[in-house]
C-alpha cells in the first residue's frame, strides 16, 4: 500500500518540483524555510502559525504540537502533506489524523516517512512518522520538532530547556524550618504565632490563596483566624475587623487579601493596620523604609521578597546584572524594583506606557513579570540565558480542573523555556514562596512581640 501511495504521490504531486530544486534547497541553508501564502484565516503573513494558537486560552490552549498545510513547503529537502485536527485539553493537544509524505524530510528517506506509526491521545488518533511530523509541524514527537516564534524548527537531541525553579519544594523547606522554630517557641514560652486574614467578596482566586495560606499555617503550627466580609461591605466594617485584630495580643500578623472591591479605599484601609502586624509590608511606612537607603523596614512585601529568595536559593547572581521588572504596582512591581536595587542590580521598569517593551526586556539578565496579562512575554522578548520570574497568575475557566479554573502566567512558558536559562512555572513557582515569606514575617513579628530568640 505504501509503495502504491508513493508512486501516486510522486506522479501527481511531487512532479512539479524538480530534483534540481531539491538540490538547491539542500545546498542553500538560508532557504530551509520557504514562505507560502496563508492557508487558514488565522494565519499571519510572516510566520507559519499564529502565536495565539500556542498559548492564548481562547484558542487551543497550551498546545504547540500540531500541523496543517497541503502541498506547502515547510522544511528543506522535502514537502509535507496532510491534515491535522487539533483541539485543546488539560495538558496538551488532541490529534484527529495526520498523513505525511515527501521526497525527503530532514534527511529521513521516503520509505521511513511512509511507515505508519499510531499515536493515541486523549481524543482520537494520529498517523505518521516522526520525520513526517517534523515536516508538517505536527509535532507528534516533540524530541524532533517544536514550534518556536511561529516557525517550525528542528530541536537537537542535546538541546537543553531552561532549568525549572521549583518554588513549591523551596517553600516546603522554608515552612518546615518555620515549623521547627514554632515548636521551639512553644516549648520555651508556651506561645505560638498567630495570623489573621480578612477576605472581602467571593473572588475564586482570592479564596484559593487564602485556603493555601490556612493550609501552610496548619503545617507550620501557626494559629490561623479569618474574617470574611460580603462584597458590598463598607470601609468601616473592614476597619472594625482590623482594629479588633490590632488589639488582639495572640494575633501577630494581619493580612487584608487584595485586591479589594473597587468601592473600597485600599490605602485608607491599609493605614489602619498596626505597623508591627502588617506582615504583608504594604503600609506606607514600610514601603518608605524599603525605598530609603540605610533603612530597614520591619516587613518586606511577601511576593517580591519571595522572588529574591527564589533567585538567591537558585544561585542566580544579582549584583551587577541588568534586571527588568514588568509592572509597577505597590504589591509587586515597585517593591520588586526596590529590592533588586538593594541587591545592586541595574533595574528598568516596563509598564503600560513603555515604548518597545520587548526591546527593553530582551536586554535583561533577570526578568520579573507582574503585569497580570496572560502570555504577554513571548520567547522573542527574552535574552538567551535570561532568568525569568513569572509572578503573573491569571485565572482561566477550565471545568477539567477541580477548582473550575487554571492559572496562566505573564510568560508564554513553552516559548520562554526554550530561551531562558531558568524559569518559574505557574502555578508552583512564586505563589508557594509568597506564602512561605508570609509565614516567615509572621514568625518574626511574634518573636519581636515576645522578645524571643
Amino acid at each position: 500500500m505504501a509503495v502504491v501511495w508513493h508512486k501516486w504521490l510522486r506522479k501527481s504531486i511531487l512532479s512539479p518540483f524538480s530534483s534540481r530544486a531539491f538540490s538547491t534547497l539542500k545546498s542553500n541553508p538560508s532557504q530551509q524555510i520557504i514562505k507560502s501564502p496563508p492557508l487558514l484565516s488565522h494565519d499571519v503573513p510572516d510566520v507559519w502559525t499564529s502565536n495565539s494558537m500556542h498559548c492564548d486560552p481562547p484558542s487551543i490552549g497550551e498546545c504547540y504540537m500540531f500541523g496543517y498545510a497541503v502541498g506547502t513547503p515547510l522544511v528543506c529537502r522535502g514537502y509535507a502533506f496532510g491534515m491535522s485536527w487539533v483541539r485543546s485539553w488539560k495538558h496538551g493537544c488532541e490529534c484527529g489524523c495526520w498523513c505525511g509524505c515527501g521526497y525527503e524530510v530532514r534527511g529521513v528517506p521516503i520509505r521511513q516517512i511512509l511507515k505508519k506509526e499510531r499515536y493515541k491521545y486523549k481524543y482520537g488518533y494520529g498517523w505518521g512518522s516522526t520525520g513526517a511530523s517534523v515536516g508538517a509541524g505536527a509535532g507528534v514527537d516533540t524530541r524532533y520538532g517544536v514550534c518556536r516564534y511561529g516557525k517550525f524548527l528542528k530541536k537537537k537531541d542535546n538541546e537543553r530547556r531552561a532549568r525549572v525553579i521549583d518554588g513549591k519544594s523551596m517553600a516546603a523547606k522554608i515552612i518546615a524550618g518555620i515549623g521547627g522554630e514554632v515548636i521551639r517557641m512553644q516549648e520555651s514560652i508556651g506561645k505560638v504565632p498567630g495570623l489573621a486574614v480578612i477576605l472581602v467578596g467571593e473572588r475564586k482566586d482570592s479564596e484559593t490563596y487564602v485556603r493555601n495560606k490556612r493550609k501552610a499555617c496548619e503545617e507550620a503550627g501557626i494559629n490561623f483566624v479569618m474574617t470574611k466580609l460580603l462584597n458590598n461591605c463598607t470601609e468601616d466594617e473592614v476597619c472594625e475587623a482590623l482594629l479588633r485584630y490590632n488589639e488582639n495580643p495572640s494575633v501577630h500578623g494581619i493580612l487584608v487579601q487584595l485586591p479589594l472591591p473597587h468601592h473600597l479605599d485600599e490605602e485608607k484601609i491599609l493605614n489602619v493596620l498596626n505597623l508591627e502586624k502588617d506582615v504583608d509590608g504594604f503600609h506606607p511606612v514600610h514601603m518608605g523604609n524599603l525605598a530609603m537607603s540605610g533603612r530597614e523596614p520591619l516587613f518586606i512585601p511577601c511576593t517580591p521578597k519571595g522572588c529574591i529568595e527564589l533567585l538567591v536559593r537558585s544561585d542566580v547572581e544579582i549584583m551587577g546584572k541588568n534586571a527588568v521588572v514588568i509592572g509597577r504596582s505597590n504589591i509587586v512591581g515597585l517593591p520588586a524594583s526596590l529590592l533588586l536595587q538593594r541587591h545592586h542590580a541595574t533595574v528598568s521598569t516596563v509598564h503600560a506606557f513603555t515604548k518597545n517593551p520587548e526591546h527593553i526586556t530582551s536586554e535583561a539578565d533577570i526578568v520579573v513579570t507582574a503585569a497580570g496579562v496572560p502570555n504577554l512575554v513571548r520567547g522573542n522578548w527574552l535574552k538567551p540565558g535570561a532568568v525569568v520570574i513569572d509572578v503573573g497568575t491569571y485565572p482561566i475557566e477550565d471545568p477539567s480542573f477541580e477548582q473550575g479554573y487554571r492559572l496562566l502566567g505573564d510568560v508564554c512558558y513553552e516559548e520562554a523555556v526554550m530561551v531562558a536559562s531558568a524559569i518559574t512555572p505557574v502555578p508552583g513557582g512564586v505563589g508557594p514562596m509568597t506564602i512561605a515569606m508570609l509565614l516567615s514575617n509572621t514568625l518574626d513579628s511574634a518573636k519581636r512581640a515576645y522578645n524571643f530568640g
